[in-house]
């Protein structure tokens, strides 16, 4: 075998045959990517990556994040990760590219990059997450030049031999290395896969909540309607909804819940607190505020928790207040009005669901729940302080991007019956939901292609915060026919034909939905 002698490193560098930069620029990427999250896991921090997600949720445009959520529902999350994943590993091509040819450019590149990973993680106030940072550019940078060498050293100091191929590089010796990458990748994310659950998740395993005080009443039978939407979502299908990435980690032996503000004597409450003050359990209806006419995102549950008045009256409100500001774990922060909180309604701080503590991703250890209300004004999750204030005096998340103050639930229907678009002729039912939670539904109406309103059979009311199953029998004839609903509630008021999108306080019109009768 004969050897040549060449300068290094730069010079070997630049002559990289394609495509093996940019492979070599996703390996390191990749490489990075996983060791900041196995740091990230055992610090208990942010990883940089959903930190950099969180903050693309916070700073994209109120059309973005309503298209997101219209387009992906409840997987828009899921979505965003996938999306930033792509972004980041096409720019690492790129960065790979670029320090084939001269490294010290590509070098540059990747700690811009990490500078973006740094802010957000700054932003997360975290030293854990600003370390996990330094550790995944600091595997990017090694992986990155370890890959892109010329062949093994050897000779005289400051020159290489290269071996194999003329313009210095030895794809049997980047593969290699680049199987060695993988595998060391491979085994730390197993590593994050085996690491211990989260806190809040071992605590939930072992909690048993106490039975309430005063439970729910019985519920009623519900509509024998196959396919009809039942009359409580199990925890793992109800919709989620929020602006947290990953599921805030909360010890609910750390938790606290602060009452603040316009109040006589502010107080302090622990989870165990809770606990001991004697639990109500009610059926409420939860509806976001981004539902689509006749979308699902909407839910129906068995809550357990203290009512939040007699939280509220033991703090002692001051005269003038208005509102009371709910905030996050994660910061996140909603404007709800003090009436609601006060009056004869079932708000509760709920700390279970279903008759389970409350899952992570609905708020364990404690959240929110507000009938009549939707969900950006009223339902927050990892809650921890209730600051009683003025609507004059704050403005809260969603409010700063455009949404209504207040948020009342508009009265809606849906159409979950038949769930095909093809359906064969003859007798079938048309069935559904409809909600108008805090004041209830009376009627639902259907109307088959242009004929008249039909009144549905509606199911015996379980109360008034929760929705209403409906269902009406049609015999189908052949063709293309259009189904059209509309709720009338316990005020008199009937949804309107109107079509207006979600921003900013709620969709309005009629659910319809096409049938091709066969």
């Amino acid at each position: 075998m004969t050897s040549t002698r060449v300068q290094s490193p730069s010079t070997a560098a630049a002559r990289v045959p394609a495509p093996w930069p940019a492979v070599a620029g996703i390996v390191a990427a990749v490489a990075g990517l996983v060791v900041g999250a196995l740091v990230a896991r055992i610090l208990s921090a942010t990883s940089p990556l959903v930190a950099i997600g969180n903050r693309v949720v916070d700073l994209s445009p109120q059309p973005v994040k309503e298209w997101a959520i219209a387009t992906f529902g409840t997987a828009d999350k899921t979505v965003l990760l996938v999306g930033s994943v792509v972004v980041v590993l096409g720019f690492a091509a790129l960065i790979g590219v670029l320090a084939a040819r001269r490294f010290p450019w590509g070098g540059l590149a990747v700690i811009a990059l990490s500078l973006v990973a740094f802010a957000a993680a700054a932003v997360e106030g975290s030293v854990a997450a600003v370390v996990a940072v330094l550790a995944q550019t600091a595997v990017g940078l090694w992986t990155l030049r370890w890959l892109l060498r010329p062949a093994d050293p050897g000779g005289a100091a400051g020159e290489m031999i290269i071996t194999h191929h003329p313009a210095g590089f030895d794809r049997r010796s980047f593969l290699r290395r680049s199987g060695l990458l993988v595998a060391g990748t491979a085994v730390a994310g197993l590593l994050i896969s085996v690491l211990p659950e989260p806190v809040a998740e071992r605590a939930r395993q072992v909690l048993r909540l106490p039975a309430p005080t005063d439970p729910a009443a019985p519920m009623p039978a519900g509509l024998d309607v196959p396919g009809i939407t039942p009359q409580v979502i199990d925890n793992d299908s109800f919709y989620r909804i929020d602006t947290a990435l990953v599921v805030p980690d909360v010890d609910p032996g750390d938790w606290r819940l602060s009452i603040t503000g316009l109040v006589d004597t502010p107080l302090s409450f622990s989870f165990d607190d809770l606990l001991a003050r004697g639990l109500v359990e009610r059926r409420i209806t939860l509806t976001c505020v981004s539902n689509e006419v006749g979308g699902d995102l909407v839910g129906n549950a068995t809550w357990l928790g203290v009512p939040i008045r007699e939280l509220l009256a033991a703090a002692g409100v001051q005269p003038g207040a208005d509102a009371v500001k709910s905030t996050s774990t994660d910061g996140w922060t909603a404007g709800t009005p003090l009436e609601a909180m006060t009056d004869d309604r079932d708000a509760l701080l709920a700390v279970g669901m279903n008759g389970q503590p409350l899952p992570l991703e609905h708020g364990f250890p404690a959240r929110l729940v507000v009938p009549g209300l939707y969900g950006y004004v009223s339902a927050t999750k990892w809650v921890t302080e209730l600051e009683v204030t003025r609507f004059a005096d704050f403005s809260a998340y969603w409010t700063d991007r455009g949404w209504s103050e207040r948020g009342p639930i508009k009265t809606q229907s849906r159409i979950d019956v038949p769930a095909d678009s093809q359906i064969p002729a003859g007798r079938t039912w048309i069935a559904g939901v409809a909600w108008a939670q805090h004041t209830g539904i009376d009627v639902v109406e259907v109307r088959i292609d242009d004929g008249p309103w039909q009144v549905a059979e509606l199911a015996v009311e379980d109360t008034i915060d929760t929705w209403r199953q409906w269902r009406l029998a049609w015999q189908a004839e052949p063709g293309e026919h259009t189904v059209t609903v509309r709720a009338t509630d316990r005020s008199g008021y009937t949804q309107i034909e109107e079509v207006v999108g979600v921003v900013p306080d709620g969709a309005t019109g009629y659910p319809r939905r096409n049938f091709r009768v066969v």
